[in-house]
Order: C-alpha cells, then structure tokens, then sequence
C-alpha cells in the first residue's frame, strides 16, 4: 500500500487525515525511566486513582500554558510509521501550535515538509498539508465532523482533548514512582469510555468525542498517564483503535502527549478567513489526493 495516499479533508483516520500515513505502536516508552512500584501503597500519595484522572483536565487547565511533544504510531499490514510533533499549548484559551514531521521514505529523503498545526476550540488548521493545497493557505478540519472526534486525524492529539478523555475513566489503578523527563511523577494504567468523557466535557470538546466515540471501532481507550506531585500531566499515551474502511480489521493507534515547560509564552494567531483554502484536494487516479 502507498504509505502517502490520502483521502479527503474533514473524513476520519490517521489514513485519511494528515497524509494517509499508517503508523504504529510504541510510543509510550519514551523519556520514562522504570515503574518500580514505590512505598506509597495502593493509591500513591494522589489520592484515588480514577477521581484523580478525572480530574486532570482540570489541573492542566488551572496550569495555564506548556510545552508539548507528540508521537503518533500505528501498525498495520507489517507497515509501522511514526509521525512526531512539537510545540506549545494554552489550556484556558485551548489554543496550541505544533509542527507536526512525518517519516522519511525508506532511502531516508523526507516525502513531506514539515506540517504546521493550529489546534483550536473545535478545529484543526493545517499548513503544507499537501495534495494541491496552495502553499499560502490553510485546510480546516471541523473536529465534529471527524468521525474519530479529531484525535487522530492530525497526526497529533490535541493535549487538553486528550486529557478530557480521563475524564471518563472507568477503572485506574497506581502502578508506582518514576520520572518523565526528570521530574518525579505517579504512573497510572486504566481505561476510559469515550462516551462517558463527552458527557463529562467541556463545551469545546463535547461534540467531538461524541464523534470519537460513534465513529471508533471501540470507545474503550486504554491508556497509561504519568503526573507530577501538582496532579498535572506529564506524560499520556493512549490508544485508539478505528476501521478505515479500507480494509476489515480494526487498526490500532497509539498517541502519546509529553508535557513539560509549564508557564511557557504562547501565542498563537488563528488563521484569516481568506488563508483559508476552500478548493476541495487534488486527487490522484486512486481517488486518493495527491502530494
């Protein structure tokens, strides 16, 4: 399979949303070192697992502004790609920017410019997304309107969606002491319902995983979250699983979100409505759009 078809913008999917790219799993083991349970009993000194989660986005929220690294993997048909991005987010505003790298071909020349995403209340802006889009303009994705609720579809999940996603935990428990980066943090494995994270969102993210929740192959997300003695997330992986109607079996994702630099400057502009490209994308014979 040709590792750079796409399909249009606005469908659901890794494979339909920032190059067709499929990517794999793993990515959750870096800048962790080990998960040696500590001395601190069941719970940890956090309080209960799932109420805690619960409230992460909250935390994060409080917290202001951070820095963020993603990683999205998937693997599929022997194929495992990853696509990594950094940037910064604002919680209160819900704003954040990333540029967003994708593999390189196996000679090791890159097949895409680095793409810029603005992450915003219900949308995704997108910049050198390719497949005939003009080099001065922007695609815009609606996150409700993407079946997976946005999570995917970029490359990169966007840090306080993803955090709302604990909010509908279900079961959690402590696994124990480590560290993400060098600052001391609780590790806690569970699973969250995507359907119950919607009902419990906040008004910019409801919609859209209520979408995630329909349009995913399961709405059960496990997940692995790492917080810091503050209760803020520095470190999510959660894993996604969805049918891209391109083939039967379920293909599973996993996005890990590393936070850190908290109090950072952000500053992000949204685009003007006339950056905005409004042209439907090219597409080659396969009727998947072109580079």
């Amino acid at each position: 399979m040709d590792r750079r078809q796409h399909t249009r913008a606005g469908r659901t999917g890794v494979a339909v949303g920032i190059m067709g790219l499929t990517v794999g799993l793993g990515a959750g083991a870096s800048g962790c070192s080990g998960s040696g349970v500590a001395a601190e009993g069941v719970n940890g000194a956090g309080g209960e697992p799932v109420a805690v989660l619960r409230q992460a986005a909250d935390t994060l929220r409080d917290a202001g502004t951070a820095r963020a690294t993603t990683s999205m993997e998937m693997a599929t048909g022997g194929t495992r790609v990853t696509i990594r991005g950094r940037g910064v987010y604002d919680f209160g505003r819900r704003l954040g920017e990333l540029t967003v790298v994708l593999p390189a071909d196996p000679t090791g020349t890159p097949e895409h410019r680095p793409i810029t995403e603005l992450l915003a209340p219900g949308a995704l802006f997108m910049k050198n997304r390719g497949a005939g889009v003009p080099a001065d303009k922007w695609v815009r994705v609606e996150a409700a309107t993407a079946s997976d609720g946005n999570l995917v579809t970029g490359g990169a999940t966007d840090p306080y969606a993803a955090a709302e996603v604990l909010r509908g935990t279900r079961t959690a428990t402590y696994v124990g002491r480590t560290s993400v980066g060098g600052t001391p943090v609780r590790h806690y494995r569970g699973t969250a319902d995507l359907a119950r994270a919607a009902r419990a969102a906040s008004a910019d993210n409801r919609a859209s995983l209520a979408a995630a929740a329909k349009g995913f192959a399961t709405a059960e997300v496990p997940f692995d979250a790492y917080l810091d003695d503050e209760g803020r997330v520095r470190k999510l992986r959660q894993r996604f699983s969805f049918v891209n109607g391109r083939q039967a079996a379920a293909v599973a994702v996993a996005s890990t979100t590393l936070l850190h630099g908290f109090g950072t400057e952000v500053d992000v502009a949204l685009p003007r409505p006339e950056d905005i490209y409004a042209g439907r994308l090219a597409e080659n014979q396969e009727g998947a759009p072109a580079d």
